[in-house]
């Protein structure tokens, strides 16, 4: 269900601004959706794991929570994220 190093550092390698950067806006919400399309997956074989959905729901919020922030302070970096990450919105 987590997302093993590797593959944290690739997405965090992918959507950096810079060299050492792993806070920024874009390396959270990505990394917050491939924890999200993990759990996707779980649940598609374990439909009653409610405990799981819970924390899921709550990737979901704080993710569009970011979105939300990104998309009052600069509309390019927005549109570029959401573009790159195929969200709907």
């Amino acid at each position: 269900m987590s997302i093993t190093a590797e593959r944290k550092a690739e997405v965090i390698k992918t959507h950096a601004r810079g060299d050492a950067d792993t806070g920024s806006a874009e390396v959270q919400v990505a990394i917050m959706s491939e924890r999200i399309s993990n759990l996707t997956e779980h649940f598609k074989t374990h439909k009653k794991d409610n405990h799981s959905r819970r924390g899921l729901l709550k990737l979901v919020s704080a993710r569009r929570s970011l979105l939300d922030h990104l998309k009052k302070s600069d509309v390019a970096r927005y549109q570029a994220l959401i573009e790159k990450l195929g969200l709907r919105r």
